[in-house]
């Protein structure tokens, strides 16, 4: 595997690298929930697999973070942003399912 130098990697090689992926990690999950394809559960799984894959493409090639060359601050600073979204994402399906049950009565 060839090494990359700052220049490369920072590029416009890297961000149309990043691009493709990040289109075709979008594309596959709505291809399959326009054909219906697959039954709802594993549908689910491959729009939450492609989410979490999209999301360290984009740390790769959009924000230049590696993790395995970063200082520790930004190991904290990438750990701290994955908790917050899990915060805001748990509440907000918890607001909604409440809301829903709510509703629902």
């Amino acid at each position: 595997m060839a090494t990359t130098t700052p220049e490369d990697r920072h590029g416009l090689r890297s961000y149309l690298t990043g691009f493709a992926l990040a289109l075709i990690l979008t594309l596959i999950p709505f291809g399959l929930v326009a054909t219906g394809v697959l039954s709802k559960t594993p549908i689910l799984v491959v729009i939450a697999i492609a989410a979490i894959v999209q999301f360290l493409v984009h740390l790769r090639y959009f924000l230049h973070l590696d993790l395995t060359t970063t200082p520790r601050e930004r190991v904290f600073a990438i750990a701290f942003t994955i908790i917050l979204i899990f915060i805001m994402v748990g509440g907000s399906l918890w607001i909604m399912l409440d809301l829903y049950n709510r509703m629902m009565v």
